[in-house]
């Protein structure tokens, strides 16, 4: 049986990513910066008025997965896309980039494979439009306990707490990882989905979670306070290892009693898509090797610093020579 360094369970999403500016974003009644949850309809409106598309497997945790297996880990990812053209194109792109894709496309399903139009604008920003599709429907069928139970580092996405298959799904499978032996945390996604199940969220960090990874609006939201200090104390009286990045002002993390901050060198991004996703694949790879927590975030801060120089959400260099050069490994 195979065991894993790290696997994944999150959305499939063929991310599609386009270049647009202002006008046009308020011209298609799209909000700038932030990740909107479109219909099918919408969705197929935005993707015919994209121009100069670039397509590629996305996903948050994916993306996450993604950039952990490049830098040399055994990696899986757990996830549901149809057996449609944009369902294989996803499932063979992240076979070929070295992930093992666990579930093959579901012939019949019920709903097309899910994707994001995504518009970046000529400071960087991105302004995300998903139609989850088939991806938000996995749950319990979808997990293999051996999978979960063989692996070191389970990494799962909030956005699947959207549907309470998916929370099912989560707890089985965060279960069978720490009866393995391994360690599960969770990518807390946004503040919007923390605000729809708080409850839920806060149980499933104290209860079940080794580590927890967010912005600093995402820790702040999961106490409903505009002080950070205050949120990242009281999350990390719950969760034995918080992590949280805070754009330009750099990296904090908490762990057994103990702060560390670790400063960014600030950079003019190209497009933010996937900062925070490359962010936690160097920190995991970190982890997953046994390096001390600095060293995880500094590592996690060069992924990150390299996805944000160019479009798309995955590294495009090898990322192993790049750490080598900075000393990481």
């Amino acid at each position: 049986m195979k065991t894993y360094q790290i696997v994944g369970i999150g959305n499939a999403v063929v991310d599609v990513i386009s270049q647009s500016d202002d006008n046009f974003l308020e011209l298609m009644g799209i909000q700038k910066g932030i990740m909107q949850l479109v219909e099918r309809e919408r969705g197929e409106l935005l993707y015919a008025a994209m121009e100069s598309r670039v397509q590629t497997p996305g996903g948050s945790v994916a993306n996450t997965i993604a950039g952990a297996g490049a830098l040399g880990l055994e990696a899986a990812f757990i996830g549901r896309v149809h057996d449609d053209a944009l369902g294989r194109f996803y499932a063979d792109a992240m076979n070929e980039d070295g992930v093992d894709f666990v579930n093959p496309p579901v012939p019949g399903g019920e709903l097309p494979t899910s994707r994001s139009m995504i518009f970046v604008s000529p400071d960087g920003e991105r302004s995300m439009n998903t139609y989850l599709g088939i991806s938000s429907e996995l749950s319990s069928e979808d997990v293999s306990g051996d999978v979960a139970g063989n692996t070191q580092i389970m990494f799962l996405e909030g956005y699947l707490f959207d549907k309470d298959k998916g929370k099912t799904a989560f707890l089985e499978a965060a279960r069978d990882c720490r009866a393995g032996g391994g360690k599960t945390g969770i990518a807390i996604s946004d503040p919007f989905c923390v605000e729809r199940h708080r409850p839920d969220f806060l149980s499933l960090i104290a209860d079940e979670l080794d580590f927890v990874i967010g912005n600093e609006a995402e820790i702040r939201a999961l106490f409903e306070t505009d002080d950070l200090e205050d949120a990242l104390r009281r999350t990390a009286a719950i969760c034995d290892l918080v992590v949280c990045t805070r754009s330009g002002d750099g990296v904090t993390v908490l762990a057994e009693g103990q702060r560390i901050d670790v400063p960014v060198d600030r950079v003019t991004p190209v497009d933010a898509t996937g900062a925070g996703d490359q962010f936690a694949a160097g920190f995991l790879f970190g982890l997953a090797t046994g390096r001390d927590l600095e060293t995880c975030a500094r590592i996690g801060n060069a992924c990150a610093r390299e996805v944000i120089g160019h479009i798309g959400p995955r590294p495009e260099v090898n990322m192993l020579e790049v750490l080598r050069e900075e000393a990481l490994v």
